[in-house]
C-alpha cells in the first residue's frame, strides 16, 4: 500500500502523523511511504530523516493525496484536505466529529474510509491512541493554566504552589481519567490544593490509593461542582465520552460564583468543550475571558511539545497503521474489532452511532459495511 503522510496545517500544528521509525517499519513490510517536504520539521524530524527510511519526498500535499491510498494525519483534515479526499482512500487520523458538522458533512461527500484515532479501544475498554494525548494534554493542563492565572495574563495572580505563609491555589480536576489523573500529578507535584471529582467511586478510589493522601476525592454531581467553585483558583475540565459531544459541566452562569481572575482550562475542548462559554483557541492566542474568568481552550494542546506527541502517538497508531496496510483497512477491521470502533464514515455512511446522536444524523452499525 501507498501510505501519505502531509504536513499539518491547522494553526500552530507541529506534530507529523508517520516518524521515520514508523516508516522504516512500513517500507520493511513492502509498502510505499510518501511524505510532503518539510512534514516533520515542527517535531524535530528533516526531510533527510524520512530518505534514510527509505520513503519519499513529495513537494505538496495535493501531491501526497493523489498519489496516497491511505493518508495519515494527525489532526483532523482541513477544509482544503478535505477536498482532497476521495472514493476509497483511508483517513487515518484524529476527527473528533461529534461537534463538527462541516466536517463531518465534507468526509460523508468524499466517500471516502475514515478512521478516528479517539474510537479506538482496546481489551481493557481504554482508548489507546487517544491515551498518549491525553497524558499529554493532561500534565499541560496545570502548566498551562498556571500561566493563565499570572496577572499579565488576566488571571488573579496566584501562584500554584504558593510560598511560605501564603496558601497555594485550589484546583479542581472534573474527570479523573487519563486526562485528569495526568493533571492531578503536575498539579501535586507543583504544590497546589488538588480536588478530582468523578462519577467512578472505583476509580476516586484508586485515585486516593496512588495519590496517597496528597489530594482530595469528590463524587461528582451538579451540587459538588456548584459548591467548588466559589473556592477554586483553576478549574480543569477533563471528562470525555468516547466520540460524542463532551457535557457541559459549567453553565456561564456558574461563572459568577468563581473569583474574578479564576482560570477554565478546557481539555475537552475537541469534543465540543465541557464548559458552556468554551470556544477553541490556538497556540498563538490561547486564552480569553468572560464574565472576569479566564478560558484556556487550544484545540491541539500536545501539539505545543510536538516531539514528545508526535512519538508518543506513533509508538500508539504504528501497529494499527501497519495492520490496514497489510491486509487493507476492511480485513483488519474485521480480524480487529477495536479497529472497527475507530471506523467513523465509509463511502458516505455515517458509521459510528455516537455522533449520529449528537449531529442529528443516520448512521448504520460499522460491522454491516466491513461484513458488506
Amino acid at each position: 500500500m501507498k501510505i501519505g503522510c502531509p504536513t499539518e496545517i491547522k494553526p500552530q500544528e507541529f506534530r507529523v502523523g508517520i516518524t521515520p521509525n514508523a516508516a522504516q517499519e512500513a517500507i520493511a513490510r513492502g509498502h510505499e511511504i510518501v511524505v510532503q517536504s518539510g512534514a516533520g520539521v515542527g517535531s524535530g524530524f528533516d526531510d533527510d530523516a524520512y530518505r534514510d527510511a527509505g520513503a519519499v519526498i513529495l513537494d505538496s500535499a495535493e501531491e501526497v493525496f493523489a498519489s496516497a491510498e491511505m493518508i495519515v494525519k494527525v489532526k483532523e483534515p482541513q477544509s482544503s484536505e478535505r477536498k482532497m479526499l476521495r472514493e476509497g482512500q483511508v483517513l487515518f487520523a484524529y476527527l473528533h466529529l461529534a461537534p463538527d458538522p462541516e466536517q463531518t458533512k465534507d468526509l460523508l461527500a468524499s466517500k471516502a474510509t475514515c478512521i478516528a484515532y479517539e474510537t479506538v479501544t482496546d481489551k481493557s475498554g481504554g482508548l489507546p491512541l487517544l491515551a498518549p494525548m491525553s497524558e499529554v494534554a493532561g500534565r499541560l493542563a496545570p502548566q498551562s493554566g498556571a500561566w493563565a492565572l499570572q496577572k499579565a495574563n488576566g488571571g488573579s495572580g496566584v501562584l500554584l504552589g504558593g510560598v511560605p505563609g501564603v496558601r497555594p491555589a485550589n484546583i479542581a480536576i472534573i474527570g479523573g481519567g487519563v486526562v485528569g489523573a495526568a493533571a492531578a500529578r503536575v498539579a501535586v507535584g507543583m504544590g497546589a490544593n488538588v480536588t478530582v471529582l468523578d462519577r467512578s467511586v472505583p476509580r476516586l478510589s484508586y485515585l486516593d490509593d496512588v495519590f496517597m493522601g496528597r489530594l482530595t476525592t469528590q463524587y461528582s454531581d451538579k451540587g459538588a461542582v456548584i459548591e467548588l467553585l466559589p473556592r477554586m483558583d483553576m478549574v480543569i475540565g477533563a471528562v470525555l465520552i468516547p466520540g460524542a459531544a463532551a457535557p457541559k459541566l459549567v453553565s456561564r452562569d456558574q461563572l459568577s460564583l468563581m473569583k474574578p481572575g479564576s482560570v477554565l482550562v478546557d481539555v475537552a475542548i475537541d469534543q465540543g468543550g465541557c464548559f458552556e462559554t468554551s470556544k477553541a483557541t490556538t497556540h498563538q492566542d490561547p486564552i480569553y475571558e468572560v464574565d472576569g474568568i479566564v478560558h484556556y481552550c487550544v484545540a491541539n494542546m500536545p501539539g505545543a511539545v510536538a516531539r514528545t506527541s508526535t512519538i508518543a502517538l506513533g509508538n500508539a497508531t504504528m501497529p494499527h497503521m501497519l495492520a490496514i496496510a497489510d491486509k487493507g483497512w476492511k480485513r483488519a477491521c474485521a480480524d480487529d474489532p477495536h479497529l472497527m470502533k475507530g471506523l467513523n464514515v465509509h463511502a458516505g455512511q455515517l458509521t459510528y452511532a455516537a455522533v449520529g446522536e449528537a449531529l442529528g444524523l443516520e448512521s448504520v452499525a460499522p460491522e454491516d459495511v466491513v461484513n458488506a
